[in-house]
């Protein structure tokens, strides 16, 4: 069993991820197979996200189990990890596609949560919007007498 507790680089996208210097956390267990060394366990962190309704941010903790298989002669893009060939091993780029695949798409502060007012930019969550500037594009009044 091999203990995780330190910071990996590289693990945020466009709408959050893991803060720089924050650790990730994790107990892996590296099993000996015939292809190469064989790694499970349990990596966690602590991740700051932005709503995708509402852009306010937020944290959450990420738990994420990961099953990889560090080969001898895997090369990059192959399905498993390079071992290197004194059979030691990084468990960084694992680390990192486990936990950046674990991230939302479209991360949401709560199921809830009501957005951005389409007409104001007003965030809704706090209470209805109040605007009364015309919702649609002048440019396709057009459209609107032919319905009619």
């Amino acid at each position: 069993m091999v203990s995780l507790d330190e910071p990996v680089a590289g693990l945020r996208m466009e709408l959050g991820g893991v803060p720089e210097g924050s650790p990730v956390a994790g107990e892996l267990m590296l099993e000996s197979v015939a292809e190469g060394v064989f790694v499970t366990g349990r990596i966690s962190s602590r991740i700051e996200l932005t709503c995708a309704r509402c852009l306010r941010a937020f944290e959450r903790d990420i738990d994420v189990e990961v099953a990889d298989l560090f080969a001898h002669g895997a090369e990059i893009g192959d399905e498993s990890y390079p071992l290197d060939p004194g059979g030691s091993l990084d468990p960084e780029p694992m680390v990192r596609d486990a936990v950046l695949l674990a991230l939302p798409f479209t991360p949401l502060c709560r199921p809830e949560c009501l957005g951005l007012c389409e007409r104001c930019g007003g965030d809704r969550n706090l209470g209805e919007c109040t605007c009364t500037e015309p919702l649609g594009d002048p440019r396709w009044a057009g459209l609107e007498r032919l319905s009619n």
